[in-house]
This record gives structure tokens, C-alpha cells and sequence, in this order.
């Protein structure tokens, strides 16, 4: 059956439908080819104004680009070494650790006793139905763990491999993207490769002002509470934090390890929580709306919905390309007058602009005003 402009809509939606299934059936079934190579592509987009400046002053793109992504390698490698290091000073508090949650695990058995009126028997045998289920699923966490550790290991490998490439050959592919398209589309082309550049860069350093604030609230309030090293855990939450849910809570969970080590008051440890949680609530609320996804220019709806459906197609790594990705998707909607209304759908632009809207705004004044509707 051919779909033509004259097709009922139900028949196009059908088949648009359609195609969005075998999109994300697409994403699903090649997502370990496809993610070390998106990842590459925007290291690449990043580092290309510096591979730019060095071949500016006469140094081969070869070097040039071996020098980028040294830098680049350093930087991460310095925040990797500075975090595990750290972690490994808290491996002397284990036995402090240990003896801290033995007496606070005592305290909340009592508690539930004394409110709940369960006794210690009946916990027990909780606890212990509830270890034997964990034990029951050992290896099928063991298992997802193996695999994780493998796609780490060999995105480590591909990403400087992909992006050395990208660079290298990126006049060859610009060639080629222009080449794909017919001729009078090439000004189209032309800008939705410089806003996507200009795009990725911008998220990148809105994410990296998300961060650093991120970091200092953090740092400050458990500051505040006197709690050992404060700053580690605000800059370790602020990094973790780039992983939606699971990374603020593992960095909770570190701090309120730490905190058992040193406190006797079982106070400081919800404080900390209360802290901790009420910057992350803020931050996915205010700052993430108004910094990163200002920064893409989509809105908050979008970038909520895109996280969500990012993860669920590509795990971990689908949540931090989501938003990226759906601010490629509204430039290239902008370029195309059929995808017009996407592209509408997906922008931060509230502000009707209708003369219908204007003349009941003029009448809320008290205002009559003659327009044609």
C-alpha cells in the first residue's frame, strides 16, 4: 500500500507509528555499537575548537588531535584518581563502620519492637528470608554486573579510538552530509551542523555550571553538619548526580557511611539525607530546567519525558544522551517546514503570538480593541 498526501490519517499515523517502533527497536537491538560512537561524536564536537587552534599554528592534525585528546584523558583521569583515592581512605573506617551500624541496627530493633510490637525473633526471620531471596538471585546481578563491567572496559577502548577518527576525518564527512542531500538544501545543512555544535557545547557547559553549583551547596551543607570530608562528598554527589536517581542515592549512601564512623547521633545522619535529597530536588527542578535544558532550548515537559524514554532504551547511558539528542531532533525539525510544528512542540516558546490572543488580553485590561481574527 503506497501512504500519499491523500491517504486517510489514520493510515499515516499507522505508519509513522510504525516507524518509531523500528526506531527504538533499532536503538535497543544496536546500542553497544551505537553508544560508544555517540559518545565520541560529542567528545569530538568538543574537543574540535582546539583541534582547530592548534592546526591554526601550523601543528599537524595528527598531533594536533593526539593533543586534544591527551588533555582531555588527563582531565578525567585526574577526577578518577582524585575520587578513588579518597574512597580508598574509607576502607580504614570499615571496622568504625561496622560497630556504628551494629549499634544503630540495635536502636531501630528496639524501636519496631516498642511502637510495632514485633519481636527480635520475627525480624530476624525477615531479615533472614530476605537474604536468602538476594542469595536465590545472586547470579543474575553478578551476570548484569559482568556485562556492565565489559561495556565499560570496551567503551574506554572505542571512545579515544572513535573520536581520534571523527576528527581526523571530519572534513570527509561534512563532504558527505552535504553530498547526501540535493543541492538547495545545502544552506539547511549548513546550519543544522553549526547550531548542533553550537548546541552540544552549550549543554556541555550548562551541565558543567549545574555541577559546580551542585557541588558547593552540597559541600557547604555538610559542612555545616561538621561532616568528614565534606567536600569530597559534594563534589562526589555533584559528579554522580549526572546519572538521574541511582547517582544521588549512591552518593548519599557513601556520606551517610561516613557519618556513622563519626557520630554517635543519629540526627546528623538525617540531616544529612534531608540535606543531600532537598538540593537534588531543587536542582531537578530549578536548576536542570533553567540552566541545562535552557542552554538546548527545549522544554521542561520534553527533557523530563526524553530522560525517561532514554533510559529505558539505552539504560544509563540513554539518560545522559536524551537531552542532546532531542535538541539535535528540534534543529533539524526547524530546518524542515513539514516538522515545523515538532520543532514547535519541542521549543520553550510559551508566548502566543495569535490576535485572538492579544485581543483577550486587552480586554482582561479593561480594553476594547478592533482586531481581525
Amino acid at each position: 500500500m503506497e501512504i500519499t498526501n491523500g491517504s486517510p490519517y489514520y493510515v499515516k499515523l499507522a505508519y509513522k507509528l510504525l516507524v518509531i517502533f523500528f526506531i527504538c527497536y533499532f536503538i535497543i537491538a544496536s546500542k553497544s555499537i551505537l553508544l560508544p560512537f555517540t559518545f565520541a561524536t560529542l567528545l569530538a564536537v568538543l574537543l574540535l575548537p582546539l583541534t582547530n587552534f592548534l592546526e591554526s599554528k601550523k601543528i599537524p592534525r595528527v598531533l594536533s588531535i593526539f593533543i586534544s585528546l591527551f588533555l582531555s584523558v588527563s582531565i578525567i583521569a585526574t577526577v578518577i584518581y582524585f575520587l578513588s583515592t579518597q574512597i580508598a581512605r574509607f576502607v580504614d573506617d570499615i571496622p568504625s563502620i561496622q560497630k556504628n551500624l551494629e549499634e544503630h541496627f540495635v536502636q531501630i530493633q528496639n524501636w519496631i519492637k516498642n511502637k510495632m510490637h514485633i519481636s527480635f525473633r520475627k525480624q530476624n526471620e525477615y531479615l533472614n528470608t530476605a537474604a536468602d531471596k538476594i542469595k536465590a538471585s545472586g547470579t543474575g546481578y553478578i551476570t548484569n554486573t559482568f556485562y556492565t563491567i565489559t561495556e565499560v572496559i570496551m567503551l574506554t577502548i572505542l571512545l579515544p579510538i572513535y573520536t581520534f577518527l571523527i576528527l581526523y576525518y571530519r572534513d570527509l564527512i561534512r563532504r558527505f552530509l552535504f553530498s547526501v542531500f540535493r543541492r538547495e538544501h545545502g544552506e539547511k545543512v549548513a546550519t543544522v551542523i553549526t547550531e548542533s555544535k553550537k548546541m552540544i557545547n552549550n549543554y556541555m557547559l550548562g551541565l558543567l555550571m549545574e555541577m559546580g553549583i551542585v557541588a558547593v551547596c552540597n559541600s557547604f551543607g555538610l559542612l555545616m553538619l561538621g561532616i568528614k570530608y565534606a567536600v569530597f562528598f559534594g563534589v562526589l554527589a555533584a559528579v554522580l548526580n549526572i546519572i538521574p536517581y541511582i547517582g544521588m542515592f549512591i552518593a548519599t549512601l557513601f556520606t551517610v557511611l561516613i557519618t556513622l564512623t563519626t557520630s554517635d547521633n543519629s540526627s546528623d545522619i538525617i540531616w544529612v539525607v534531608v540535606i543531600m535529597y532537598g538540593i537534588h530536588i531543587l536542582d531537578v527542578n530549578i536548576l536542570m530546567p533553567k540552566i541545562v535544558a535552557s542552554k538546548v532550548r527545549i522544554n521542561a515537559l520534553i527533557s523530563i519525558l526524553g530522560v525517561v524514554i532514554g533510559g529505558a532504551l539505552a539504560g544509563l547511558p540513554g539518560l545522559f544522551l536524551s537531552v542532546p539528542t532531542i535538541a539535535m531532533t528540534k534543529i533539524i525539525c526547524d530546518q524542515v517546514d513539514d516538522l515545523h510544528p515538532w520543532g514547535m512542540l519541542l521549543g520553550d516558546d510559551i508566548t502566543p503570538k495569535s490576535k485572538l490572543y492579544q485581543r483577550l488580553k486587552q480586554l482582561r485590561k479593561g480594553k476594547t480593541v478592533k482586531t481581525d481574527v
